[in-house]
């Protein structure tokens, strides 16, 4: 520990000798010297390994030990963290020291531990699955031969609130507990389920906790095997480990800490910079900037619309700001942070219950935020020890009435006796106590989890392209958070492109002009091996020069026709100006090949003869390279819609465009919602419109046809049912067509979901002319040079034939200025009207 203060403090100081050594000593005494030694081992050794570790979570960042020993980065005496929050010398209990690995790298942590102890002492947790309501009811009427439906019926009647047990189901639901009392089988179902109901239905294993033990792990617990493991699994749970004197360790998975490995090393590829992420400035311009644009999409922690509300608001200045901002957005404190925001802007006086709380509550502006406060004001005010008062923060939280009185008259004496603070006045502080016991946050997670969303904000700030390229790449099993990337970086003025043979690696890449490049990887039916072999040969011997070049150099048995295919599908083999895409798949007559399957056949062919020196019989050389080539027919380029079709169906979703695209504007201006909002229209006639992607016909009971069919928009898709007015609406479910679809939103079986009573065709028709111009009010008093040049940059982003009109508005002359910029020229796309709303400007589309 006093070597790794060395290192990581400037001078010895004796308030800092002084906390090294309590600390130490209440390690010593609690016996825990061997498990700190442990975690600082595999810690070391998975930065050796290169695996990504955090900063710290939980109280353990707290520890000024943990910091200096490099368990944790987060320095405990800057951030005012406390020890006792972690170890209370007070209340002997096991140090819980949560760690963060990269997703990817976790599984090299583990492996180096079973190697080093041994597989005979490590083993995971089990975790024992109980029969909730829902799932006791349906297991008794599989055993008692209840028709599925039957029992569906009976399962749907359990209310769907969560923690919802069989007793209150009955209480709640007079249908189910008139079954209940009846003598039939669903009687009697429902009468062994409640007997049944929490019993343990099935095991599993703990998503993050390891046991190490001191010898054979045999000698101490009972351990079994399991088919989803390769190490032993306890027989214990995590509840009991800890009784049968075992130490739990959790080595958790954060995608965060891969999405920032990965984003440094596409700056390092790209500016040559090696970025040590912990020692970035913690005062950066530009990514303040960013939090007080609310642009934090993308980033940790702070990416939700609620969140980055409030952080427009705020305008935070300092990574106190996003501390408190942590710990305050969640139910309960929420409701303190308008208060937090008047507050720091000095438009609401902070007050003090006392004057000495001014110290411990100055950087939250006099609001008691974290568990850590609140342990300081029983110190301070009280003479508590920090032990006592961990205690003391404790009692609080379990809200029980008799500790608490006798907890209530301890403060009050010793507030008394140190503070001369009266009796009533330190009454008044324990009950403010009280009432932010319940919702304070633990400051050392708050402030470890904050360091790491700053770190995603600085990278997202300063190096766009490359954090968003990371971003996407973790999410590449997700079609729609892609998407959602996707419009994030169209909207913030990264361009993303589709992918290409000579450019794209297997994940997200950013070329030399800063644009992201779309994976080969990300690309159906390619193949991972085929993808490296493309990469290798490439990286090798330099970019190729035509498709024929392609066909040549690569292992053309790993790089099968199907990744031919799929990568022609993506527009991989644009950037030959040779072939279109069409062309790779055409045949002019039945029995011909593709142009694909001649393609593989001449570098076949190539691979075959290489080497060998072909010389005619007349002593000539053998025909050129040129006229090897196959012949590739003639024939008509795939229109719009049917380039976006292929795209789609091998990457998931449209790249180059979205077949929606010239209906934008009609859209934007005459639909209720987009599909991803129908939520917030419960029990509500809306409109929306959509391209309609699949369509099946069934036959209902009475022999009279009804449709399901799923119509897709620019965000989400959403699958309909169309039962009575299937017969008028028939012609127009046809796949690939664009339609307007009318409906309200209805409740069912606890989803709200759009049932259809009318569609019609999206026609070019209502398109032209349907956006004449888009009216953009400002408040003249928010205007400044900030906002106007981000409305510069958002207007050039998305230029076309649509006036742009603005309404410029003084409220103190109540006078509008009314201007139709003759500059510009806009295309009123949805990535506009985000862009508008993110400035928080007001428009009106015409």
């Amino acid at each position: 520990a006093f070597e790794g203060a060395k290192t990581h403090y400037d001078s010895m100081t004796a308030e800092l000798e002084q906390r090294i050594n309590f600390e130490l000593d209440v390690i010593k005494k609690m016996g825990f010297p061997g498990y700190f030694l442990i975690v600082q081992d595999f810690i070391n050794s998975a930065r050796k390994l290169g695996v990504a570790v955090g900063p710290g979570r939980g109280s353990a960042a707290g520890s000024v030990v943990a910091f200096c020993t490099g368990i944790t980065n987060i320095d405990p005496i800057k951030y005012n963290l406390l020890f006792e929050r972690f170890l209370n010398p007070e209340r002997v209990s096991m140090p819980d020291i949560d760690i963060d690995f990269d997703d990817q790298g976790r599984a090299k942590v583990i492996d180096y531990v079973v190697e080093k102890y041994g597989r005979n002492q490590v083993a995971q947790i089990v975790t024992y699955g109980t029969m909730a309501a829902k799932m006791s009811i349906k297991d008794v009427a599989r055993v008692m031969d209840l028709p599925l439906d039957e029992s569906n019926k009976l399962a749907k009647l359990v209310p769907e609130k969560a923690g919802t047990t069989l007793k209150k189901a009955f209480e709640e639901s007079a249908e189910l507990e008139e079954i209940r009392k009846g003598k039939d089988l669903r009687a009697k179902i429902l009468q062994n389920a409640q007997v049944l109901e929490g019993s343990v239905r099935g095991t599993g294993i703990h998503a993050a906790g390891v046991i190490i033990a001191p010898d054979n792990i045999m000698n101490y617990i009972p351990v079994c095997i399991s088919k989803d493991s390769d190490l032993w699994v306890t027989q214990f749970d995590g509840k009991v480990i800890e009784e049968a004197g075992m130490l739990k360790m959790d080595f958790l998975g954060l995608k965060t800490l891969t999405i920032i490995r990965d984003a440094l090393a596409l700056i390092k590829k790209n500016y040559g910079i090696d970025i040590n992420i912990d020692k970035i400035p913690l005062e950066d311009k530009k990514t303040f900037e960013l939090y007080q644009r609310g642009d934090t999409v993308g980033t940790f922690q702070f990416e939700s619309d609620g969140m980055r509300k409030y952080l427009k608001e705020l305008k935070p200045t300092n990574i106190e700001d996003l501390i408190a901002m942590n710990a305050l957005y969640r139910p309960g404190p929420l409701a303190f942070i308008p208060i937090y925001i008047e507050r720091k802007h000095g438009r609401e006086t902070v007050e003090y219950a006392h004057p000495l709380l001014k110290q411990i509550l100055e950087p939250t502006f006099g609001i008691m935020i974290y568990q850590e406060q609140i342990m300081q004001t029983a110190q301070l005010l009280a003479g508590y020890t920090l032990g006592g008062a961990d205690l003391l923060r404790r009692a609080m939280g379990k809200k029980k009435k008799e500790e608490m009185e006798k907890q209530r008259a301890i403060f009050v004496k010793g507030a008394l006796e140190k503070n001369n603070i009266p009796e009533e006045k330190a009454g008044e502080i324990f009950s403010v106590m009280e009432k932010f016991a319940e919702y304070g946050f633990n400051r050392s997670h708050s402030a470890a989890y904050s360091v790491v969303a700053y770190q995603t904000a600085y990278l997202k700030a300063n190096y766009t392209a490359e954090y968003m390229a990371a971003v996407m790449t973790h999410s590449m099993g997700t079609i729609e958070k892609i998407t959602f990337f996707m419009d994030e970086c169209k909207r913030i003025g990264v361009q993303v492109l589709g992918p290409d043979i000579n450019e794209s690696s297997m994940a997200f890449d950013v070329n030399k002009k800063n644009q992201i490049r779309f994976g080969m990887g990300a690309v159906k039916g390619t193949g991972d091996a085929a993808v490296e072999e493309i990469i290798k040969e490439r990286n090798e011997k330099g970019i190729f020069a035509s498709i024929y070049d392609f066909s040549e150099r690569v292992n053309l048995k790993t790089v099968s026709k199907k990744t031919f295919e799929s990568l022609a599908y993506s527009g991989a083999f644009d950037c030959f100006p040779d072939l279109h895409r069409a062309q790779y798949f055409h045949i002019v007559r039945e029995g011909e090949s593709t142009g694909i399957e001649k393609i593989i056949r001449y570098g076949t062919n190539k691979q075959a003869n290489k080497g060998k020196l072909q010389v005619s019989m007349f002593g000539g050389s053998a025909a050129s390279a040129e006229e090897d080539k196959p012949k590739i027919s003639e024939c008509s380029r795939w229109s719009e819609l049917e380039k976006l079709k292929h795209e789609k169906d091998v990457v998931g979703f449209y790249i180059s465009g979205h077949p929606l695209e010239d209906f934008r504007g009609y859209l934007n201006k005459f639909c209720s919602c987009v599909l991803n909002q129908l939520e917030n229209y419960k029990n509500q006639e809306v409109k929306v419109g959509g391209v309609i992607t699949a369509v099946t016909i069934k036959q209902g009971r009475d022999n009279t046809q009804f449709a399901l069919f799923t119509i897709e928009d620019f965000d989400k898709s959403v699958s309909l049912a169309l039962f009575n007015d299937y017969p008028k609406y028939k012609d127009l479910l046809q796949i690939d067509n664009f339609v307007i679809v009318k409906g309200k939103v209805l409740e069912r079986n606890g989803n709200w979901e759009l049932r259809p009573n009318s569609l019609e065709l999206l026609t070019k028709e209502m398109q032209e002319g349907s956006v004449k111009q888009v009216s953009l009010q400002i408040d003249l008093q928010k205007l400044n040079s900030e906002n106007l040049s981000a409305l510069e940059k958002l207007v050039q982003n998305h230029a076309g034939n649509c006036d742009l009109r603005l309404q410029i508005i003084d409220p103190q002359n109540r006078q509008t200025i009314d201007k139709i910029s003759r500059k510009y020229k806009i295309k009123p796309t949805s990535e506009l009207l985000a862009g508008l709303k993110q400035l928080e400007m007001e428009y009106k589309v015409e």
